[in-house]
């Protein structure tokens, strides 16, 4: 069911980062007010949950925008030219983590906050790993730290609070799911 319209009246540029944008967005509201909307422009991501049918592997890694680490998993943007997101997933892996999946099941597809970015993340089952050379890109994968769980250490993590990555957590509970736990 759709709300009440909003009419865009236009959009303005603001900055360019790295691989987002900043834009203003101009709208008339449904009682006709003007309002304007701050919208960072996004590539797209992928995520991936690396199983090897008993442990899930994961990455402890520095997030600048949170000044420490962060338990998560493989995961990366849509950055590579011609590249599906399924191709962009296996290259995650194999450069994070050094595992190359044989297998990917798409889990999930959907905005990872919309009210202020327009950024589509695929999180991905990962399955049939094999090793492959691990190639970190730039200094935060380099210094990353590996994490593998059993489920029921998955569980607790979840349970815990250890896990507050929301594609991880996404992840890891859609795992459980298909695991009947």
């Amino acid at each position: 069911m759709a709300g009440p319209a909003f009419t865009l009246l236009g959009r303005r540029f603001v900055a360019r980062g790295r691989f987002i944008s900043l834009e203003r967005a101009y709208y008339l509201d449904p009682d006709g007010r003007g309002t304007a909307r701050d919208v960072v422009r996004h590539p797209g991501s992928v995520a991936i949950v690396p199983w090897d049918g008993r442990r899930v592997h994961l990455l402890r890694q520095h997030r600048a925008a949170l000044g420490g680490p962060l338990l998560e998993l493989p995961a990366g943007k849509l950055d590579v030219a011609g590249e599906t997101p399924e191709q962009a997933a296996a290259r995650e892996c194999a450069e994070e983590l050094g595992l190359r999946p044989g297998r990917l099941t798409l889990l999930h597809m959907g905005y990872t906050s919309p009210g202020f970015t327009d950024e589509l993340t695929w999180v991905y089952l990962g399955e049939d790993l094999a090793a492959a050379p691990a190639e970190p890109q730039g200094p935060e994968e380099a210094a990353a730290e590996v994490v593998t769980l059993s489920v029921d250490e998955i569980a607790a993590a979840l349970e815990d609070g250890v896990v507050r990555d929301a594609k991880t957590l996404l992840g890891l509970c859609s795992l459980l799911r298909r695991l009947g736990r």
